[in-house]
């Protein structure tokens, strides 16, 4: 659960990871995030610079966020938002970030 407005805007990387999973992210600081549920069926995976730990479900392989350091020292957690089905997915203003290239 995000104790937050869902946003207007999601960002979309076309790193290798993020363009396989089909990720939309929004960006929450860590306080306004809350696990209600299904934390035991959740596991961890990093690559490349390990700064970011992608969490998934290992029942169903959907990734439904992320958690990291803000470049300003902020914790975070990266939301996938097509994991949240009340919000209208078409919607959104989509910025595109060039993660491929990084």
């Amino acid at each position: 659960m995000v104790d937050a407005d869902l946003p207007g805007q999601a960002l979309s990387c076309n790193c290798s990871y993020c363009r396989r999973k089909g990720m939309l992210l929004a960006f929450f600081p860590t306080e306004k995030f809350t696990l209600d549920s299904g934390e035991d069926s959740l596991r961890s995976y990093k690559f490349n610079t390990h700064r970011i730990d992608h969490q998934f479900c290992v029942d169903c392989g959907t990734q439904p966020f992320s958690m990291a350091t803000s470049p300003d020292g902020t914790p975070t957690r990266a939301v996938n938002l097509r994991c949240v089905p009340a919000l209208d997915l078409n919607s959104l203003e989509i910025q595109y970030y060039n993660g491929a290239d990084k």
